[in-house]
């Protein structure tokens, strides 16, 4: 049994909690360069937890440009069991309206610009992700936001685009029409293909702003709509996640969905023909495997 950690991945807003005791922001230095900001740690209810800005405070990365690998290594340095990832979306469906929580346990990854793996030549790894998102931490997030009265829909697929431009009217109708896709974002992946390979449960929440391109009532995305609706929906993400770690608790058990035991089969590199360099950067993510 460990400590539990739950680290928050998320806008500015969503990490000024009241009553987050022994508050400091940590600089955590990584082998895949510098995350997106410090982390703000501390504990609430008991519970450790820790809070990182995903886009950086002030909002100075692209969701291309977002160093995700840093990002995921940094919370499992600092000792994260369950990230839970919040970020704002849009909706392709009538009844997922602005100003509702999607807990997402499906992805489509459209994303082409960005390193989605800690493993390469030297050191090669097949992780599933099969089922992306951990059911155990998505249940616990649904009931939070329930008992916050949040309108919050219990399953739902992302499409991850690159952006940092929003969906075309045609590509918006295709992801609606023919793709299945209930969300569309920019940054829930690889993060949270990069959680499964640090052995780290993950849930993604997604926070509705707007019905992209593809309704007919309501027109191409209007960015200063989203920013409204954020600061609604920020207030909403604090009260969910103040919920968090009594559902969780502060005693941390194997999870029943395996997501902390992901690498148990997935290195494929004999151990002599490892490289030593690249074995040595995994030595956070991986290094349970490893050093076995």
């Amino acid at each position: 049994m460990t400590d539990t950690m739950i680290a928050v991945i998320g806008g500015s807003g969503i990490y000024e909690i009241e009553g987050l005791a022994g508050a400091e922001w940590q600089t955590v230095d990584t082998p895949w360069g510098a995350p997106s900001d410090a982390v703000l740690t501390g504990r609430l209810g008991g519970v450790k937890m820790a809070f990182l800005p995903r886009h950086g405070r002030g909002h100075v990365h692209t969701p291309s440009s977002v160093p995700y690998r840093a990002n995921i290594d940094a919370l499992k340095r600092l000792g994260a069991t369950d990230v839970i990832s919040v970020s704002a979306c849009g909706s392709f469906r009538d009844e997922m309206a602005p100003g509702d929580f999607v807990i997402v346990d499906q992805f489509i990854d459209r994303t082409f610009a960005r390193e989605k793996s800690f493993f390469g030549p030297g050191c090669v790894a097949h992780v599933s992700v099969a089922h992306p998102t951990c059911p155990r931490l998505g249940d616990a997030c649904f009931q939070a936001a329930t008992a916050e009265g949040i309108n919050v829909h219990k399953s739902g697929t992302y499409l991850a685009m690159e952006g940092p431009q929003f969906s075309t009217l045609a590509e918006s109708r295709m992801y609606r029409e023919s793709w299945g896709a209930d969300v569309i974002g920019m940054t829930n992946m690889p993060e949270a293909k990069l959680a499964r390979e640090a052995e780290l449960c993950y849930a993604s929440v997604a926070m509705i702003t707007d019905y992209d391109s593809w309704h007919p009532d309501h027109g191409e995305v209007d960015v200063t709509k989203i920013i409204a609706t954020l600061i609604g929906n920020a207030d909403k993400a604090r009260a969910m996640v103040a919920r968090l770690p009594a559902l969780l608790g502060a005693d941390r058990t194997d999870c029943p969905h395996r997501c902390d035991k992901a690498l148990e089969y997935a290195i494929i590199t004999h151990p002599p023909a490892r490289d030593p360099a690249l074995v040595a950067k995994l030595d956070a993510v991986a290094g349970r495997v490893l050093s076995a």
